[in-house]
């Protein structure tokens, strides 16, 4: 029995240190993913410059992005959530393109959106490649990892 017990605790952990491992994946993964998303809309964009070397400033405004994501976007999904609930949700397209707007101005001339109507429209493709890339491609990535 006392064998059982040692197994148990073993496991546990095992549990406690697997959580760090797989959210530095998946911030890898999502960082990865959205740098080549942002390259390739800027191929179809004319309205997206990025500086060269093209990879490097396209990673860097991911990270900022993902920054912004993680400690603007809350506060302004808090403050604006009776304005979203009324819109049913299309507000959200509006933050992401403050978000995609604030990140163009922290980094001043290494990436540039000239138009905000492409700005928005991008925001737009960025949600739906944001939902593609992390409930069809990052968490079944993720489940693979855990087992």
């Amino acid at each position: 029995m006392s064998n059982k017990k040692e197994k148990k605790d073993e496991v546990i952990v095992e549990k406690k240190k697997n959580p760090v491992v797989h959210k530095i994946y998946e911030i890898l993964l999502y960082l990865f993913s959205y740098t080549v998303t942002l390259l390739i809309l800027q191929l179809f964009f004319k309205s997206i410059h990025i500086a060269e070397p093209k990879i490097l400033y396209a990673a860097i405004a991911v990270v900022i992005i993902y920054v912004l994501n993680q400690v603007v976007r809350p506060i302004l999904v808090t403050l604006t959530m009776p304005i979203t609930g009324v819109t049913f949700g299309l507000f959200y397209f509006v933050i992401n393109t403050f978000l995609l707007k604030l990140t163009d101005i922290i980094m001043f001339s290494k990436l540039d959106f000239t138009n905000i109507w492409i700005l928005f429209i991008i925001s737009i493709l960025l949600s739906i490649l944001r939902f593609v890339i992390e409930d069809v491609i990052l968490k079944p990535i993720i489940k693979k990892v855990v087992k």
